[in-house]
């Protein structure tokens, strides 16, 4: 099972994090308690290996401001996590994650011809669009609706209940932030503990 860690702030989480077998690290240029810089991220970025996602989290972003960001950080990969529209999505210049609060079968549906490889489902929106830390009902998910597209799931995942919802939703990666945190600050223990349960899920 590939796991991406999100809400990356310094290089010493980063790499321990990419160490204990994270596939993909996030990095939030949106408003949030764990927003970064393009030159932060970058300081990061570059001393990762190569084969590892580098995701940029952005909310209602501008294009230009999206590409100015990514080409200083090292981006490989945008995730839009606001209204993006379909034209937007296909005006990037990286693969994008598109992400989505599960809101029944109906909505994830419209999901499926949205020009993004990935699509990220997540919990209910809260205070910031994404990293509320609150799982849904992972049962009520009709996966086959986004055949096609590589699903990964978010929201309130934690070392607990991560091994329950990959076996429910079978995607193609795991999410998570707050979940590997003790008082809202990244927790090395958690991270290892998160990633050994997830990895051991086929």
């Amino acid at each position: 099972m590939k796991v991406k860690i999100c809400g990356i702030m310094d290089v010493n989480t980063g790499l321990a994090a990419v160490e204990y077998g994270a596939d993909a690290l996030g990095f939030v240029f949106a408003k949030s308690k764990r927003r970064i810089t393009a030159e932060k991220a970058q300081e990061i970025i570059s001393v990762l290996p190569k084969e590892v996602f580098k995701v940029g989290v952005f909310v209602n972003e501008s294009q230009a401001e999206i590409e100015r960001i990514a080409a200083i950080a090292g981006l490989t990969h945008i995730q839009l996590h606001g209204e993006e529209s379909e034209n937007f999505s296909e005006s990037l210049s990286l693969p994008v994650i598109k992400a989505a609060s599960f809101e029944g079968n109906e909505k994830l549906a419209e999901l499926r011809d949205f020009p993004a490889e990935y699509i990220l489902l997540d919990g209910p929106k809260g205070k910031y669009h994404g990293g509320n830390g609150t799982a849904f009902t992972w049962s009520e998910v009709n996966a086959g609706l986004l055949e096609g597209k590589k699903v990964i799931l978010a929201g309130g995942l934690h070392q607990e209940n991560v091994e329950a919802a990959i076996n429910t939703i079978q995607p193609y990666m795991v999410d998570v932030s707050s979940g590997v945190e003790t008082d809202g600050v990244k927790d090395l223990t958690k991270i290892k503990a998160f990633l050994e349960k997830a990895k051991s899920e086929r």
